[in-house]
């Protein structure tokens, strides 16, 4: 399979697991069981492996203030339903943050580790810990907060699946540990169209 019949059939791949996907949120609406079967689905889409090289995905650019970056593999016209590929090289911690839509995780290449927080007096509590690996994930309702840690030098491919494009969240919110309190998180503006290939 070469470049293009690759990137033809990952589209393929993507437009009918968003499609199973749509049709599971109309049926069910957003619960944690509804968002389980739309991780299953993303799961099986992970297991396509051939369809998501490591190299169809670029890093970013070494000197680069990032150290993901994250395609848009689907997004309804109505920014529903958006899917991307997160590329991520190098040490990431974030804090513990909600999204304020659904969110799903799935692992394609490497490790990360999702820890899971409740709501706590003075901040939040840690209740959990989940590595989303090839055939692992994550499923987060929009009030459910979690953080990101991904240490070593392995590059880490994983599905990010949202019920509103990340270009739209703009009410997230992250804690501060170290003051106690609770700020905003932008909307994201780093989101990149996968290329197209040549």
């Amino acid at each position: 399979m070469d470049a293009t019949e690759r990137s033809n059939a990952r589209k393929q791949a993507v437009h009918e697991a968003v499609m199973h996907i749509r049709a599971i949120e109309t049926a069910q609406g957003v619960t944690r069981r509804s968002l389980e079967d739309i991780k299953a689905v993303l799961v099986d889409l992970a297991a396509k492996r051939e369809l998501f090289p490591l190299e169809d995905f670029p890093p970013p650019a070494p000197g680069s203030k990032r150290n993901n970056a994250l395609y848009r593999l689907h997004e309804d016209d109505d920014n529903r339903f958006a899917l991307y590929a997160q590329m991520s090289t190098g040490g990431t911690d974030s804090p513990a943050h909600d999204h304020t839509t659904w969110a799903v995780i799935v692992g394609i290449e490497g490790e990360e580790l999702n820890r899971l927080y409740d709501h706590a007096e003075g901040g939040v509590r840690e209740r959990g810990q989940v590595m989303v690996k090839q055939g692992q994930g994550v499923a987060l309702m929009p009030e459910d907060l979690h953080s990101i840690h991904i240490h070593g030098e392995t590059p880490v491919l994983n599905f990010h699946m949202y019920g509103l494009g990340l270009e739209q969240l703009h009410g997230r919110r992250y804690y501060r540990p170290e003051t106690h309190d609770w700020k905003h998180f932008p909307a994201s503006d780093a989101i990149q169209d996968l290329p197209e290939p040549a």
